[in-house]
């Protein structure tokens, strides 16, 4: 199968209601049927301000995550109306991928 991988960046404790970024994606692709997202933990980066996030041994606030997965077109164009219409600004990626699951045809 042809479509996107999809990688969000955020950092640990940013919200969008009461979810995080991270939690509120994770569920929206699954409302979507999004068969898979992985969320990624990182020890530090940095954004487009040029400022240092990284998690501490007490505090996880600024924590990079990333959240990744495989999608079709259509799966990829839902997602993306629905940030939007959240009015949500994410930095990702969106690259093409061929995808599926060995052994099967």
């Amino acid at each position: 199968m042809h479509g996107y991988q999809l990688t969000f960046f955020t950092q640990q404790t940013r919200l969008h209601g009461s979810l995080t970024i991270a939690e509120w994606l994770t569920a929206e692709a699954k409302k979507l049927g999004i068969s898979g997202v992985t969320v990624t933990a990182a020890q530090s980066g940095y954004g487009r301000d040029g400022k240092l996030h990284s998690a501490h041994f007490f505090d996880l606030a600024e924590q990079p995550v990333e959240i990744t997965m495989a999608v079709d077109t259509e799966k990829s164009d839902q997602l993306f109306a629905k940030v939007a219409a959240e009015g949500l600004k994410i930095f990702y990626v969106k690259t093409p991928i061929e995808f599926g699951i060995t052994g099967e045809e």
